[in-house]
């Protein structure tokens, strides 16, 4: 595997890290970049981690895909407000074998990927873990790291492949036996506390913990999220479910050892940027609607953030 060709198309916060991590474990990793692209040219690529700090000198970069050509693995790291642009990003990587991890937020976004590229090559990323962006060519991985995995079609023997993928990087990564599944319990996070970071003005994680109304919000949020993921779930004909107690335990204890965390839709909406709304709040609330699973305080939240991101770039 250490020949393996991988490309990273949106090379970020996250899609830095994790490229990095491959590239560092012998892996032929090229990254589409753009907005950094003189930065990392002339100093590299910098990670500052708990789980080891480390510099890539001379990164292999590229300003367009059709430089990197056909490679085995894409990585896929755009913002979910770019899925517009991702077909044409990623098509000139794609050969006859090669397999695609779509490490993106929110829900239903490898529906497009698998009606552009079929979906038996199509793998679902969530990445638990707390990344932000430093100085151009700098990242800052502050916290967990964690990525668990999914087949779109959720083929046991492909989703193999998926994790043969990061063998003898420091990336832990576990499989979900449903991608739908992992899709929704990544929601339960991403749902409440980036959306509550950005309603309450532009906050960090810590101070919902620290409010007793803001912490019941999460609370009241998860547990609408819980209920229409598992709607979800049973109206797509999937055995899983979400158990609510362990769920909701398991997202509070890890949020406390954060700190004053920012998520990344908290620093798009101060840095004037697009937010991911639509595929981290709408698509869910979009669902719950339509399988009639009360969702008063989702719905309340995406209005909220629907107006906050209007007009913005």
């Amino acid at each position: 595997m250490s020949g393996i060709k991988v490309a990273v198309i949106g090379s970020g916060a996250v899609g830095s890290y994790y490229g990095g991590r491959l590239a560092e474990a012998g892996k032929d990793v090229h990254f589409l970049v753009r907005r950094d692209y003189h930065a990392v040219r002339s100093s590299g690529l910098t990670v500052n981690s708990p789980d080891g700090n480390f510099v890539l000198n001379q990164p292999k970069i590229a300003g367009t895909s059709r430089e990197i050509g056909q490679v085995d693995w894409v990585i896929c790291a755009l913002k979910a407000t770019s899925i517009s642009a991702a077909q044409q990003l990623v098509r000139p990587c794609i050969g006859e074998h090669t397999r695609i991890l779509v490490l993106m937020n929110g829900l239903g976004l490898e529906d497009s990927f698998a009606g552009w590229f079929g979906g038996e090559r199509i793998f679902g990323g969530l990445a638990f873990t707390c990344i932000n962006r430093g100085k151009p060519g700098h990242i800052h991985h502050l916290a967990y790291g964690a990525v668990n995995i999914g087949h779109y079609r959720n083929n046991q023997d492909e989703l193999a492949k998926a994790l043969d993928l990061w063998n003898g990087s420091k990336v832990k990564v576990s499989s979900t036996p449903s991608l739908l599944l992992g899709r929704w319990e990544k929601l339960c996070w991403n749902i409440p506390f980036s959306g509550l970071c950005v309603a309450a003005g532009g906050i960090t994680t810590d101070i919902i913990m620290n409010d007793d109304g803001l912490r019941e919000a999460a609370l009241t949020l998860m547990k609408e999220v819980i209920a229409a993921g598992n709607a979800d779930l049973a109206n797509q004909a999937e055995s899983v479910r979400i158990d609510p107690s362990p769920m909701i335990d398991r997202m509070f204890k890890n949020t406390a050892t954060m700190g004053p965390y920012k998520p990344s839709t908290m620093i798009d909406f101060v840095e004037g940027r697009s937010m991911e709304i639509d595929a981290m709040f709408a698509e869910p609330f979009r669902r719950a609607r339509s399988l009639q699973v009360p969702t008063p305080q989702l719905a309340l939240l995406t209005s909220v953030l629907q107006t906050l991101n209007r007009g913005r770039k």
